[in-house]
């Protein structure tokens, strides 16, 4: 008898819990049958779908939801895309030209070519101390550390060149022939020739005579090392806070031809007090406008950096690091930034522009047959030249770049007064990296500064550049290779930042 009642009770309590599990079913869809269009109640939303999905078709039988700010017109997670469009100020190149041309054609070439040995070895001063304020002390954030690479694993040719451009004498191998071969092929400045003292001493003149944009470090002082750049990408670091608000509010406020008379803050960091800036920008000559948005842009293009390599977990084992956009929207975002998130975008492929623009003016020093980018091994120089030389050519292939005849184009005597003034800020900004007391960050910034310092010593040696001989060196131009590094290491990190622009469309797209 227990038996059959215990029997009964099962059989009660699965119709009970059955019952009730239709019913709210039933419930839960309208008391309507599910059909082969209807949304599945079972599944969450999928958030990679766009509205116009045809799998989120809305239940005609619901009250109408409340408006989702995130997908309204003005969204903030499009807002700083949506303007970024059309032609970019004082140019005549759009941002979808630029988009195609980078993302499909340039990007991939030029990160190839700072995987090579030439270009990933860098020599920096990372202990020079600053020349404004007293020093804070280092970053102690373990991702601010930087780790110089030993000089056991510098390739010969690099190593060998560092110091031929002043002492012939320096570090005598053995092997006079192939010590000659070295200097002769050029390590550090493939244009140099070892014939003969005077030649190095003429060189030492020029070069301290030559308008330099940017502090270069002194490659023989016992504090520069060579670090290696693929191993120490661009990243978030976790390096903030006062000191690196003071770094880029002296960057902004006392080098970028700002005068007392306009209040608002040239730092985009400091929240607004109106609109006179930007009206008084508009008013700038060119050039002195040109300077601020190339600042502007370098500061983009370092963010950029630090949101697409976000420390997103931390384990035992291993970081993770990949885009994180809410720290995007954070520095872009329109109602975020006060309307400035665009500006600062343009003001990146404006810069973008202007060292586009260099490098195809210096393509010429770099095409001469004798010119080679030495390491010692001469199969991969080979292919790092091909490579550089094929750079060269989607560059010659773009239709839009940025005219630099227009500046400095007044007045001769206030246009070389200007011109000394853009160099000096320009200068200056270089010297205050030396300020930013997380390692990482400082190599960083040294790196950026000298290739738009790079940049702009090419594009006011025009004559110069014109000028080389075609199976000879020459004393009028000369890049060390310090420059040569910086400077197409410093164009690649914008061309990156442009492609990561597009990683953050498509996933804020996808997040709508």
């Amino acid at each position: 008898m227990w038996k059959v009642t215990f029997q009964a009770l099962g059989v009660l309590l699965v119709a009970w819990f059955f019952g009730n599990f239709v019913l709210g079913w039933f419930h839960q869809n309208d008391v309507k049958p599910r059909t082969q269009h209807s949304p599945d109640p079972s599944r969450a939303p999928d958030p990679s779908r766009t509205p116009e999905s045809p799998s989120r078709v809305p239940n005609p039988s619901r009250a109408p939801e409340s408006p989702d700010p995130s997908r309204t017109p003005e969204s903030p997670d499009q807002s700083c895309f949506c303007h970024l469009t059309g032609v970019l100020d004082d140019c005549f190149c759009d941002v979808e030209s630029i988009d195609v041309f980078n993302n499909f054609k340039l990007y991939p070439r030029i990160k190839r070519l700072t995987e090579k040995d030439y270009f990933r070895y860098y020599r920096v001063n990372l202990k020079r101390p600053c020349p404004f304020w007293p020093d804070d002390g280092h970053c102690s954030i373990k991702d601010c550390h930087v780790e110089p690479c030993p000089e056991s694993k510098i390739p010969v040719g690099i190593k060998s060149g560092n110091y031929n451009k002043y002492s012939p004498a320096a570090d005598p191998a053995p092997d006079a022939a192939e010590c000659e071969q070295v200097k002769e092929l050029g390590a550090i400045n493939s244009t140099l020739s070892n014939r003969s003292k005077q030649a190095f001493a003429d060189w030492a003149r020029h070069d301290d005579a030559q308008d330099h944009f940017c502090e270069l470090d002194d490659e023989t002082s016992p504090d520069s090392e060579y670090v290696d750049l693929l191993l120490n990408p661009e990243r978030f670091t976790g390096y903030k806070g006062p000191s690196a608000w003071r770094v880029w509010n002296s960057i902004y406020e006392e080098n970028c031809f700002k005068p007392r008379s306009v209040y608002r803050p040239l730092n985009p960091l400091v929240p607004s007090r109106g609109e006179s800036f930007y009206t008084w920008l508009e008013g700038l000559c060119l050039e002195k406008r040109v300077f601020y948005r190339l600042i502007s842009g370098l500061h983009s293009s370092i963010n950029i950096h630090l949101c697409a390599q976000y420390l997103l977990d931390e384990g035992w084992d291993r970081s993770v690091w990949g885009p994180n956009v809410q720290e995007f929207r954070q520095r872009f975002e329109t109602a975020k930034t006060k309307g400035e998130g665009t500006r600062r975008l343009k003001n990146l492929y404006f810069l973008y522009l202007i060292e586009l623009r260099a490098l195809y003016k210096v393509a010429p020093y770099f095409e001469r047959a004798f010119v080679n980018l030495y390491t010692g091994n001469l199969q991969e120089d080979a292919a790092t030249k091909e490579l550089l030389l094929q750079v060269f050519s989607e560059i010659r292939a773009f239709p839009m770049h940025f005219d630099e005849k227009s500046m400095f184009a007044g007045h001769k005597i206030e246009a070389k007064i200007l011109k000394e003034e853009f160099r000096l800020h320009s200068k200056n900004i270089s010297r205050i990296m030396d300020c930013v007391f997380c390692s990482k960050c400082r190599l960083c910034g040294k790196l950026h500064t000298q290739g738009l310092g790079t940049a702009l010593k090419i594009l006011f040696s025009e004559k110069e550049i014109q000028n080389l001989p075609e199976h000879s060196p020459s004393q009028g131009f000369q890049l060390t290779r310090q420059e040569i590094v910086a400077l197409l290491n410093g164009f690649a990190r914008l061309s990156t930042s442009i492609h990561q622009l597009h990683v953050f469309r498509l996933m804020l797209k996808d997040n709508r």
